[in-house]
C-alpha cells in the first residue's frame, strides 16, 4: 500500500503540466494592459518569484492587485522596447497560469534554445513546485520581491 507521501500530488502535476504547456504571448503593451484587467484577483493566485521560496498559500486579492501594478511598472521600466513579448499565459481571456520573464535576464524565453531560461515570476492557480535557477538571483530582484509585500 502506498502512502500519500509517495503518490504524485495532482496540483504539482498540474503546475508542471502548465509550466511546459502551450502559452500565448502578450506581444503589445496595450495587449498587456488589457490582459491585466482579465486576471481575477480573487481566484487564489500563487505568486512565485523563481529563485525565492515557493509560496505555500495563495496571495490575497490585495497582494495580487499590488503585484500586477508593480510588475507592470517594472516591466515597462526595464524592458524598453516598443513591444512586450515577455509575458505568457495559458488563456488570454481567463488565465490560470502566467509566466513573466525578467527583462534583465531574457536569454531565449521562447524555448527554442537547448538552455531554456526560466521565467522570473509565475502566477499560478495551482500550487507551484520549486524551480532551480542556474545562476544567482540578482540582489536587486531579491530586494524588489522582498520589499513588494513588506509592511512599511
Amino acid at each position: 500500500m502506498q502512502t500519500s507521501a509517495t503518490q504524485p500530488d495532482p496540483a504539482q502535476n498540474e503546475f508542471q503540466r502548465q509550466m511546459s504547456g502551450l502559452l500565448y504571448s502578450l506581444l503589445k503593451w496595450a495587449q498587456l494592459s488589457e490582459f491585466w484587467t482579465k486576471v481575477d484577483k480573487d481566484a487564489g493566485w500563487y505568486l512565485y518569484a523563481v529563485g525565492e521560496a515557493v509560496p505555500i498559500a495563495p496571495a490575497t486579492p490585495a497582494q495580487v492587485e499590488k503585484f500586477i501594478v508593480e510588475m507592470d511598472a517594472l516591466l515597462r521600466q526595464d524592458h524598453r522596447e516598443s513591444y512586450c513579448g515577455i509575458v505568457y499565459a495559458d488563456c488570454l481571456d481567463k488565465p490560470s497560469f502566467i509566466k513573466i520573464y525578467d527583462p534583465n535576464h531574457l536569454g531565449v524565453s521562447c524555448g527554442s534554445s537547448k538552455n531554456a531560461i526560466l521565467p522570473g515570476w509565475i502566477m499560478s492557480l495551482a500550487p507551484p513546485t520549486e524551480l532551480h535557477l542556474k545562476y544567482a538571483l540578482p540582489a536587486n530582484r531579491q530586494r524588489w520581491w522582498q520589499g513588494l509585500f513588506s509592511q512599511k
